[in-house]
């Protein structure tokens, strides 16, 4: 979590080919939630928080983003800049790689695992009662008995409210006296349910995919592990619905990387 490496300026493009051919109903639909972008017909947020110096780091970096002018268009003819930054800092994507037993770097993941379904928790409610709540198996499935069985390659977020709370470190990190954060998260054998349902990645509107206050981080372990990908520091989750959003992750395709910045797309009916 205080990984630090030097970023260039990075531009994801995504190229979606439309094939006239038979398709599955959800291909079809999802061809759909595609064509009709330019039309206004297809809703699209985007769920990054765009990337400065004032973002909330992991309590105890020192440094964390540092951006400088190198031409300029009255002395140059043009515009330039390069910058600094921790890996994981804002919205950013955590790679198998960043905790053991991991082992897949940021580039190595495939490029079909950052397309899928999402699948939104919504504990909104359960965080208001208990700032160190963590989503259990049991809210899983009752997602599944609302809207059928997670299907395999979804991306599963949970929505805590905490983005109200960005970019306000205090209230965002919620430390208590001794330091330790107080946030919510995911449990273990939520994320054990996930894995069985061969999801592609987790993520969450706070600063990690554990809760707070956790000392093991045995989700980063456990999910990461199996080769999942986490979405960390996620914008304002409220507009997505539970169930019929299609997420597109576009991550920096930095070689050898324990993850970086992300670029992360609702998109719905």
């Amino acid at each position: 979590m205080r990984v630090c490496r030097s970023f260039s300026v990075a531009t994801a493009l995504i190229v979606v080919p439309f094939l006239s051919m038979t398709v599955s109903p959800q291909n079809a639909q999802t061809d759909r939630l595609l064509a009709d972008i330019p039309t206004g017909k297809t809703h699209i947020v985007d769920l990054s928080y765009a990337i400065n110096d004032k973002l909330v780091p992991w309590p105890g970096d020192a440094r964390w983003f540092e951006a400088r002018t190198n031409a300029t268009v009255e002395k140059n003819g043009y515009f330039t800049r390069s910058f600094w930054m921790l890996e994981h800092y804002g919205t950013h994507l955590d790679a198998p790689i960043h905790f053991p037993p991991g082992n897949i770097t940021v580039d190595q993941i495939p490029a079909k695992q950052l397309f899928g379904p999402a699948v939104i928790l919504d504990v909104r409610a359960e965080g208001v009662k208990d700032a160190d709540y963590q989503v259990r198996a049991t809210r899983v499935e009752e997602w599944e008995k609302a809207h059928g069985r997670v299907a395999e390659g979804s991306i599963v977020l949970v929505r805590t409210g905490w983005a109200s709370r960005w970019p306000d470190a205090q209230k965002y990190r919620n430390q208590d006296a001794q330091g330790r954060m107080h946030f919510p998260g995911f449990s273990a054998e939520a994320v054990k349910l996930l894995i069985e349902r061969k999801v592609s990645g987790i993520g969450c509107d706070t600063m990690s995919a554990d809760y707070g206050a956790s000392q093991d981080f045995a989700v980063h372990h456990l999910a990461l592990g199996a080769g999942l990908y986490h979405l960390e520091n996620l914008r304002d989750l409220s507009a997505v619905p539970e169930a019929g959003a299609y997420l597109i992750v576009a991550p920096i395709k930095l070689e050898g990387g324990s993850g970086g910045p992300v670029r992360v797309f609702a998109i719905w009916k």
